[in-house]
């Protein structure tokens, strides 16, 4: 009976304090945004959240990953001043610099610093989230320098390459920003270049499994993170490319479909969406895209629905939208967030409330746990909301942190936050913070 009474006492004892989880990589465990943890908190204290600890970083746009109880995040130091937007590529000389930090208490347990010259449009240093996952630790940086560690606590680096020497085609004009995938065996990333778009490598040696499409030329290689689908029991690995939507076997890179399409300044950074038979993806300049996923000929296949509709879906450009129940939700370049019915591309509502007024490269990064959503705006604040067809409604909000990268005339913050272990770690160009969010 005592045997019994203890282990019911455990098992109300475990369900009180809530299940907890790590954020190894850009969106999460699983790439898509939601925060499956429990035991967090409905509205903030007084005061806003607590700041557990605060750590000095340097500038970048790459979010920190969280796994176990270790904190990976990276950052650029540079003397050297560039013009605002530096679209004439002036070169700046720097370090760019790893931190495995201890989650506890934010205190260093290794860093990995390497120098590099960046010559790339808003040069503030790595886009790329670090990727955590089967005992290795893999970075990105600006200029195409992708390292693989060893987790633990102390610094190895197991392999290391290059992706502009790789593709041969250069840096892209905002520098290498689309977050590798892990697939089985494979690390797969874009590297550019003739006949190499995108590459697998073998993720515990860095040799190339296959290599395929191309970019070069006018057909740069873009910044859209690769992401595998399901449909019709095959995977995709589709790509949403500066000149076509395509989708790859990602066992061989050999080519399954494409459709035309073509992003401004090659700029689409979000992750394809698929919604049922629909795949939506869009970017700056108000483009966008639906494509019908079917079969022809036995094969995969996918056709055009609708394509830079005006008035209709939406234009995300710095951050990731969210379906939800056959809903589309995400933030506009204008600032708004929408809400989109799917496949018309219909808008059912819009609303400025989130980042609080329009503004040209609207940011708020979304992020779903439970039946409401945490939006992290690019002035530093934490929002809880509510997302549903028929409207947004705003539950609390709190700044957790300053904004201080300057963006034409105001300073943003423009960084994803991981979501771990009941706690947010979001960074500006000064520090990474530790908010406690546990209810």
């Amino acid at each position: 009976m005592l045997v019994r009474m203890t282990t019911l006492t455990l098992l109300l004892l475990t369900a009180s304090i809530g299940r907890a989880d790590d954020w190894p990589q850009w969106m999460g465990k699983d790439r898509d945004n939601v925060w499956k943890e429990t035991g967090i908190l409905e509205k903030f204290p007084a005061g806003g959240p607590k700041v557990l600890w605060r750590t000095k970083v340097g500038g970048s746009y790459s979010g920190p990953a969280v796994a176990n109880g270790k904190v990976y995040v990276m950052d650029y130091l540079t003397k050297d001043k560039a013009p605002e937007g530096n679209w004439q590529g002036q070169e700046l000389t720097g370090i760019e610099r790893v931190f495995c930090l201890n989650e506890k208490d934010g205190s260093e347990v290794w860093k990995h610093e390497y120098p590099v010259k960046i010559a790339v449009s808003y040069p503030n240093g790595p886009r790329c989230t670090p990727l955590v996952s089967g005992g290795k630790v893999y970075t990105l940086g600006t200029e195409g320098d992708l390292i693989c560690f060893a987790e633990g606590n102390a610094k190895k680096i197991v392999w290391q390459k290059n992706l502009k020497t790789m593709g041969g085609n250069g840096t892209p004009l905002w520098g290498f920003a689309a977050h590798p995938l892990i697939d089985g065996n494979k690390l797969i990333t874009l590297a550019g270049g003739d006949g190499s778009h995108i590459v697998a490598l073998n993720k515990d040696t860095g040799e190339l499994i296959w290599k395929a499409e191309s970019s070069n030329g006018k057909d740069e290689v873009g910044y859209c993170p690769p992401t595998i689908i399901t449909h019709g029991g095959v995977r995709q690995l589709v790509l949403l490319k500066p000149r076509a939507f395509t989708a790859i076997d990602p066992e061989t890179g050999k080519r399954l479909w494409t459709q035309p399409y073509t992003a401004d300044n090659g700029s689409i950074i979000m992750s394809p969406i698929v919604v049922g038979d629909y795949l939506f993806g869009g970017g700056w300049n108000n483009k966008n895209l639906l494509l019908k996923l079917g079969a022809k000929d036995g094969k995969p296949s996918a056709e055009t629905v609708w394509k830079d509709k005006k008035g209709f879906g939406f234009a995300p450009v710095n951050v990731q939208p969210m379906a939800v129940d056959g809903t589309l939700y995400g933030v506009d370049q204008n600032g708004k967030l929408y809400a989109v019915e799917l496949p018309s591309g219909k808008r059912l509502w819009e609303t400025e409330d989130v980042i609080g007024g329009p503004t040209d490269s609207g940011t708020a990064f979304i992020v779903k746990n439970g039946d409401r959503f945490f939006f992290f705006t690019e002035k530093g604040d934490l929002v809880i909301g509510k997302l549903s067809p028929k409207g947004y409604e705003e539950i609390d909000r709190a700044n957790v942190i300053k904004p201080n990268h300057k963006v034409s005339r105001r300073t943003v913050v423009w960084s994803m936050p991981a979501f771990a272990n009941k706690k947010m770690f979001a960074r500006n160009d000064e520090e990474l913070v530790c908010v406690d969010l546990s209810k």
